[in-house]
Order: C-alpha cells, then sequence, then structure tokens
C-alpha cells in the first residue's frame, strides 16, 4: 500500500478539495480558528493537524503523505482483523486485497482527511474485536478514545456505532459486553455534540448534494469489491461464499459478522437519511470499504479450507486393502517380552509371517515398541515440514491471486495518477490564465470559490485587479475571501473596456444558478454591458475575455469578387 501510494504522488496540481487544504493549513491557527466558526468545522482537526506537517515543507508531496501513510496503516489494520478473525493467512489476503483497491489508492493520493478517518476507523474496529474477546473491564476505553479522534476527524465516522451494535447482535453479545460497549459509545456520542451543533449552522456547504439512488449504492458496492469486471465478479462470488460464516459461537463474532455491517451500514444508515436531507458523498464513508477485503477474505478461507479437506481424504491411506491381512504385528519388535503395548511376533510364536500383498499399508505404530518409535521420531522433522508446505501454499497461492488482481486493475490505478481525473486541475487553469492574462489587467471570478485558483496558484495573477474582493480570505475568516456588493460592483465595472472572467463552465451554460446577489450582479453586468471573446477551457474552469459592447467595432465585410465573364 505504501508503495501504489507513492508510485505518481506528484502530479503537479491540486484540485480544489486539495487546494482548500493546502491554503488553509498555511494559515496561523487563530486564522483557523476564526474560519472553523463560518466554515468546515468538521474538517478543523485535520486542519490543525496538516498546519503542523506543512510547517515542516509546504509543498503538494508533503500535503498528501498523511493520506498515504494512514492508506497503508489501514491495509495493516485490515491484515490484522483478518488475523485475529480467522487466521494469519486471511488476513494477509484481506491487507492485500485493501491495498491494491483502486477505490483506496486514490484517496491515498489525497490531502484530504479520508484516509485518515478510514485507519482511525479500522484501527477503531479492531480495539472493539479485541474488547469484545476481552476480560478486562478497562478494554472499551481504547476503542472509545480512537473512535471520539475519529469522529472529529469527520463527524460521519459516528455511523461505526450502529455498524459495530449490529455485530453485537449477531455474536449474542453478553450484557457485560453490551454494557462495557454502551459507555463507550455514549462518550464519543457526547464528545461529538458540539461539532454535530456547528456543523448543522453551516450545512449550506453541502446543499450541492443530490439524493442517492439505487445506482448510487451498486456503484458504491462495484468500487469496494473491484471496478473490473473480471476482479468484481470474483470478489463478490467470495464475499457471498464468505457471508455463509455470519453465525458463530455465542459472544464470538466472527470475520464476517464484523465485516458485513461494517460494509453495509454506514453507507446505508447515511443514503437513508440523505432521502429526507441529502448529506451522501461516498468518500464520506470509505472507511467501510475495510470490510469488502475481509468479507472476501472470509469466503476465500472456507473455499480453501474445503479443498484442503477434500485432498486430504483423497491422500488418506484405506484401512484395508484387498487381499493383505491386518497388521497384526510390529515387524521391527525385538522379543515377544518387548515393551507394554507391543504384540509378539508371529515368527516367535512358531508361524511365519504374513507376506505383504501389493499395496498393503505399513503396520500402524504401536506406543511401547522401540523400533517404531525410533523409525517414528526419525519421520517427524520431515512431517513437519511437510505441513508447513501445505500451510504456506494456499497463502502463497491467495497472494499470487491478488496480484493478478493486481495487474489486471493496474490500468485504472495508472489512470488515476493524471490530474485530469480529478474533477479539475487547479494548476492547469493558472497556466492558462499565465498565459493570457498581463499586469495591470482586471479579473472576475466566477463564482467566489474559483479564486481558489489564485489563492494557490498566486504567480499567475500576480499584479491583475481582483474586481470582486472586499477582504482577503485569511483575514476575514473566510475560504475565498469577501467580496463587494452588487452596486460597488456595477461602478467596478463601469469604466472597463475589458476584463478577463474565470467561471465554472456549468455556470456560464446556465446549467446552474447562483443565488447570491453579487453572484447575479457578476451575470447581469457580463450579459448586458459585455460580450464573449477567446477563452480557453481547462476541466470545468473556463478562461474567458470579456470586452465591452461599445468597444467592439465591426469588421467590414470583405468585397465581393467580380462575376466571371460567361464563356463565348
Amino acid at each position: 500500500m505504501l508503495g501504489l501510494g507513492l508510485w505518481g504522488l506528484d502530479r503537479s496540481g491540486m484540485w480544489r478539495d486539495e487546494a482548500v487544504t493546502f491554503q488553509v493549513a498555511r494559515r496561523t491557527v487563530p486564522q483557523i480558528w476564526r474560519l472553523l466558526h463560518g466554515v468546515d468545522a468538521v474538517h478543523g482537526l485535520y486542519y490543525l493537524l496538516m498546519h503542523a506537517v506543512l510547517t515542516v515543507h509546504p509543498g503538494e508531496v508533503v500535503l498528501r503523505l498523511p493520506s498515504v501513510c494512514a492508506a497503508a496503516l489501514t491495509a495493516g489494520l485490515v491484515a490484522a482483523l483478518g488475523a485475529r478473525l480467522v487466521r494469519p493467512r486471511a488476513g494477509l489476503w484481506a491487507g492485500l486485497l485493501y491495498a491494491v483497491s483502486p477505490m483506496a489508492g486514490h484517496y491515498a493520493q489525497e490531502g484530504r482527511s479520508y484516509a485518515l478517518v478510514a485507519a482511525g476507523a479500522t484501527g477503531a474496529t479492531l480495539l472493539f474485536v479485541r474488547a469484545v474477546r476481552a476480560v478486562r473491564k478497562g478494554s472499551w476505553w481504547a476503542y472509545g478514545v480512537v473512535l471520539g479522534l475519529t469522529c472529529w476527524l469527520h463527524e460521519f465516522a459516528v455511523l461505526l456505532l450502529p455498524a459495530h451494535a449490529l455485530t453485537l447482535a449477531l455474536a449474542r453479545a453478553g450484557a457485560r459486553v453490551w454494557r462495557g460497549w454502551g459507555c463507550a459509545a455514549g462518550a464519543v456520542g457526547a464528545a461529538l455534540v458540539p461539532m454535530v451543533l456547528v456543523s448543522r449552522a453551516q450545512s449550506a456547504q453541502v446543499a450541492w448534494l443530490r439524493e442517492p439512488t439505487w445506482d448510487t449504492a451498486a456503484a458504491l458496492l462495484r468500487s469496494c469489491l473491484g471496478p473490473t469486471n473480471g476482479v468484481y465478479a470474483v470478489c463478490l462470488v467470495l464475499a457471498a461464499v464468505g457471508l455463509t460464516a455470519v453465525p458463530g459461537r455465542r459472544g464470538r463474532p466472527t470475520c464476517a459478522g464484523v465485516a458485513l455491517p461494517l460494509l453495509v451500514v454506514p453507507p446505508a444508515a447515511l443514503m437513508l437519511a440523505s432521502q429526507v436531507a441529502p448529506l451522501y458523498v461516498h468518500r464520506y464513508v470509505l472507511y467501510a470499504l475495510s470490510g469488502a477485503p475481509l468479507l472476501v477474505a472470509a469466503g476465500a478461507e472456507r473455499v480453501a479450507t474445503a479443498m484442503g479437506r477434500g485432498w486430504a481424504n483423497t491422500r488418506r491411506a484405506p484401512a484395508a486393502v484387498l487381499g493383505c491381512p491386518a497388521p497384526s504385528v510390529a515387524l521391527d519388535c525385538p522379543a515377544p517380552a518387548a515393551a507394554p503395548g507391543c504384540p509378539v511376533p508371529s515368527a516367535a510364536l512358531g508361524r511365519p509371517a504374513p507376506a505383504a500383498a501389493p499395496g498393503c499399508p505399513a503396520p500402524a505404530a504401536l506406543p511401547g515398541c522401540p523400533a517404531v518409535a525410533v523409525l517414528t521420531a526419525r519421520a517427524a522433522p520431515r512431517s513437519a515440514r511437510l505441513s508447513r508446505l501445505r500451510a504456506l501454499g494456499p497463502a502463497l497461492a491467495g497472494a499470487v491471486a491478488v496480484l493478478l488482481a493486481l495487474t489486471h486493475q493496474l490500468p485504472l490505478l495508472r489512470d488515476d495518477r493524471d490530474p485530469a481525473r480529478r474533477p479539475d486541475d487547479l494548476a492547469a487553469v493558472s497556466r492558462a490564465a499565465g498565459r493570457m492574462l498581463r499586469p495591470g489587467g482586471a479579473v472576475l471570478f466566477l463564482p467566489a470559490q474559483t479564486r481558489n485558483v489564485a489563492l494557490t496558484y498566486p504567480g499567475a495573477f500576480r499584479g491583475a485587479r481582483d474586481l470582486a474582493l472586499a477582504g482577503p480570505a485569511p483575514a476575514s475568516g473566510t475560504l475565498y475571501g469577501t467580496e463587494v456588493g452588487a452596486a460597488e460592483l456595477r461602478r467596478r465595472t463601469a469604466r472597463l473596456e475589458r476584463m478577463w472572467v474565470l467561471a465554472d463552465r456549468d455556470l456560464l451554460a446556465g446549467r446552474w444558478r447562483v443565488g447570491d446577489a453579487t453572484e447575479r450582479a457578476k451575470l447581469a453586468v457580463l450579459a448586458g454591458d459585455f460580450v464573449p471573446g477567446r477563452e480557453l477551457v481547462r476541466g470545468d474552469v473556463t478562461v474567458r475575455l470579456y470586452v465591452r459592447r461599445t468597444a467592439v467595432t465591426r469588421t467590414p465585410a470583405p468585397p465581393t469578387a467580380p462575376p466571371r465573364p460567361a464563356p463565348r
């Protein structure tokens, strides 16, 4: 996971959410604290953490390194869960499956909090399993602390609580376990109350979300199990096999009993809540991905165990072969009065030893027979080596299968390293603006969020005039700065002959509308007083020149050619 995360980490361009992390984390702590009172309180702890990280070196690679390390930690925690709940080879398969997942690789390379939330949620799940199986009462405190910190990284991690409650119900846990978990869950909920109250007042930030559908759920399942057809089909079958192992011993959660609620409950709960107030985005429940490789590994373990039993049955020696007399003696027993339990050889009784028939198995070793004991001792190391090889074979076979899955999905992982695969590439927009802007030129950002380009890559805008800006972002406690009112905007643009506009392409095309008065004034000024000129489009952002209508001169029509004379 660490290797895949570091591969292509420097994409030479941030997209809008990463850019917000970059420019907010570089503010002072008082400025970050002031910002959180107005917007993005849900990411407050992450911004403070990244403030410390970017103090070392403010760069794109350093911005993404915490996510890479968190993804590697998550893969190890998934493996630890599989080893604890099933056996080490199942943990190996689960950890490798998480590492090669394109969904995990995507968020391992983003400067946002979601990979860290996934690590915290998986660690909390491992502590949950340990607490359920532990006898000590204090085992739940570590679980509550880790889950509480994870919820402060992103509040939707609290949906782990109903997932773990379902695991306890499936395991038929006792009253003591329910009591310990209930105390920890209550502490987590109480610690999260301030975050919930503040974030509710900032719900306008997610007003762009829409209600999820059945297609949304199907797309999430495909992303978790494998986006390519072959990997998805195999993992879906193995996950279905793993579901047969959900029940277990009373009070002992199984791997499937932990993985299934982890995979299903958080996304399902958020999708159901989004039917009333849309809140669902798949990255908000990235931590649920940890349940998919565990469920697939549980199914693979059941298949491998069944195949191993079948192979052992075919290799087992028959109890009696036709024509082979029962081995009533120990052939190498030295004397009739040998150790207790050693039968008297037939030759000593005056009868010839029975001839061994073809295919006759060797006589069973009898306890106390010295010669047989020596043979058994000599065969023990060889038997142990064969046992280790038989145990290692399926583990290596599963690892090779995961390697094949990685090879099959490698084109997806390679394409994901392209900045164009993100919603936008602010570095490309900045380069386009730098080729067209000149010092002293006027720039209008439409809507205000597109100013993120200038805040993240300011070099291209050095010397340009921001027509709508009233106060800078850090000092005003906002993400993109404060803007002037509609009247002041009209005054500032009244004498301009030309200006450059960085605008959302869908907004210019009329595919969505803005509600802010200043944003509506921007559109009205452009539509009424200016005409569009040349432009460059980079992703979702358009860099376009606007010229005042009165300054536009009509180009005279080219003279028409005289008619050709008719042929004689």
